[in-house]
């Protein structure tokens, strides 16, 4: 069955080059066993057994959420209007999460992760990771991650997402090195440590980080949320895919992620909500480094499954353009995850949004707007805004 998709006002795709992105005017796609197999202007379209007009609607890619929460138990409205209010954040609010995560049943968790998943389709997102990191024990960390295994095939172990209440450090970061990975190991795919002040130390997120790679998995990083402690420097070294936050980098890491293969994921969905100073995403590009926009939908510091409100929030806060920030939620999402996705290209698979708009740029220039008519992964329909 080849699907023609007609009458696109622009058809807007990432380049290769950093922040750069590629338009096709009066646009076409055909769509064929959920591949693109054809991609170019109107006027030389194929022939295709079923013809859809846009009707001078905007096409792009389906975004990629390389940093998500999913899995996990009750929320923390208080806290978030106590921040508000004053209040400073810490890493410890967590430790309410893992309570309640903890007490939840197996299907209260499925059902919670299947509401957010259909939220991030109507906010267009076609590729997400899930960590899991509310659990904290060996059986609801083993299963955080079958539940995650679920919806997605990028699967993150985040055990090491802090130390629980009344327990020594050391011992944990064992724990995480040791028989909980060994749970963990054979559903995961990626392992990842929150390496900051309150968290865990370079030295245990290097132990944990070395252990994973050593039993399969490929690493990735949270770091310099709160301070910097080095962490940027670790990543680098173990080829991390991905670090993320960075709200505070020193010159020596802007350095040192410009030469490297680690993608800076920022997150300005959890500036906003704890009140933090946004990185500047737009001189990291400049600088050379591939930077990704993820929404790190969790209850406490991001809670939010909308990249179109990421995206607005790093073009007013995070000094990018609409095309940057557009890049960063689609290519750089897919290297972040160290795949192909995010394209338009003829022969990958057919995940892209319908935008009810003529061109991308309303995606920041109507902020807190459905403009998101109708998302497709694989060439079907996942998601029909009504």
């Amino acid at each position: 069955m080849k699907t023609l998709y007609r009458n696109i006002s622009s058809l807007v795709m990432p380049a290769d080059e950093i922040g750069v992105l590629t338009t096709i005017n009066d646009a076409a796609i055909l769509v064929e066993d959920g591949k693109f197999s054809w991609v170019g202007e109107s006027s030389s379209a194929p022939a295709a057994n079923a013809v859809v007009d846009l009707a001078g609607k905007c096409v792009i890619p389906g975004f990629v959420d390389s940093h998500s929460h999913l899995i996990f138990g009750g929320e923390r409205s208080e806290e978030f209007a106590a921040r508000i209010s004053g209040k400073a954040y810490s890493a410890g609010g967590i430790q309410t999460t893992v309570a309640a995560t903890r007490a939840a049943t197996s299907q209260q968790l499925r059902d919670n992760a299947s509401k957010l998943v259909a939220e991030f389709y109507s906010s267009g997102i076609t590729t997400f990771e899930i960590k899991s990191g509310y659990g904290l024990d060996v059986a609801t960390e083993k299963l955080s991650v079958e539940i995650a295994s679920e919806f997605t095939d990028e699967v993150t172990y985040l055990g090491a997402h802090v130390v629980p209440v009344g327990q020594d450090p050391d011992q944990y970061t064992a724990l995480v090195a040791g028989e909980m990975l060994d749970g963990v190991k054979n559903t995961a795919k990626w392992v990842d440590v929150f390496c900051d002040r309150g968290a865990f130390s370079v030295e245990q997120a290097r132990k944990v980080l070395t252990a994973g790679i050593a039993a399969g998995l490929k690493p990735r990083m949270h770091a310099n949320q709160l301070e910097n402690i080095g962490a940027i420097a670790l990543a680098v070294e173990l080829d991390c895919a991905s670090v993320d936050h960075c709200t505070y980098l020193s010159e020596q890491d802007i350095e040192l992620l410009s030469r490297s293969n680690t993608v800076a994921t920022l997150l300005p969905g959890a500036e906003f909500s704890t009140k933090s100073p946004y990185p500047n995403g737009g001189e990291l590009m400049s600088r050379g480094i591939s930077v990704a926009l993820a929404t790190d939908c969790n209850p406490g510091s991001s809670f939010t499954t909308s990249m179109p409100f990421c995206i607005a929030l790093a073009v007013r806060e995070m000094g990018m353009s609409v095309d940057q920030a557009l890049w960063a939620a689609t290519r750089g999402g897919a290297m972040a995850l160290r795949g192909n996705q995010g394209s338009l290209a003829a022969g990958e698979q057919a995940d892209f949004l319908v935008l009810d708009a003529p061109n991308h740029l309303y995606l920041a220039y109507r902020p807190g707007v459905a403009v998101i008519e109708s998302t497709f992964i694989a060439g079907k329909s996942v998601y029909e805004r009504h």
